[in-house]
């Protein structure tokens, strides 16, 4: 399982591509510290409206129209699924506690309905008040008095021979 990729899946590049194509900066497996020592890492957080964008494999959190469950193994799998999607019902509640917004996009949806429910939960969060944001100021500098540069020399030739002409 080496292979299966946790970030940058194609799903979610073509919906980071289509997002970024229209304007919006985000950051992608952005960990959010909740509180309770709770960890979730959404694959594209837009931080100053609290929108947290999960794009979910149909096989690996069990999709209702296209996840399958293998036959194989069983004893293995279906504790593992069942797993993953009690791990997704307990990161959405803890990033709703927190003030999140939390949309879930199946891998299987076109990437224009993606691109239209994250949309419209943009529009339903304002960015954050600039008091609620922590702006570091600037350090103080102090001016260093301006210092002219020396006056050039003219040098000489190192070697005379060099520049003789015959």
């Amino acid at each position: 399982m080496r292979a299966n990729r946790r970030t940058d899946t194609k799903p979610e590049l073509a919906l980071r591509r289509a997002l970024h194509g229209r304007g919006y900066r985000y950051r992608k497996d952005y960990r959010l510290d909740l509180d309770g020592g709770k960890r979730v890492r959404p694959d594209i957080a837009f931080t100053a409206r609290r929108v947290a964008v999960f794009v979910d494999g149909c096989f690996w959190h069990s999709c209702p129209e296209h996840g399958s469950k293998p036959a194989v193994n069983v004893g293995y799998w279906d504790p593992k699924l069942r797993r993953n999607v009690e791990r997704d019902r307990a990161a959405d509640a803890a990033l709703a506690a927190a003030g999140w917004e939390v949309v879930r996009i199946w891998e299987h949806e076109s990437v224009a309905d993606a691109v239209a429910v994250v949309l419209a939960a943009l529009a339903r969060r304002p960015p954050r008040p600039a008091s609620a944001v922590t702006v570091l100021e600037e350090p103080q500098v102090p001016q260093v008095p301006q210092v002219l540069p020396a006056p050039q020399v003219p040098r000489r030739p190192r070697c005379s021979r060099r520049h003789q002409t015959l």
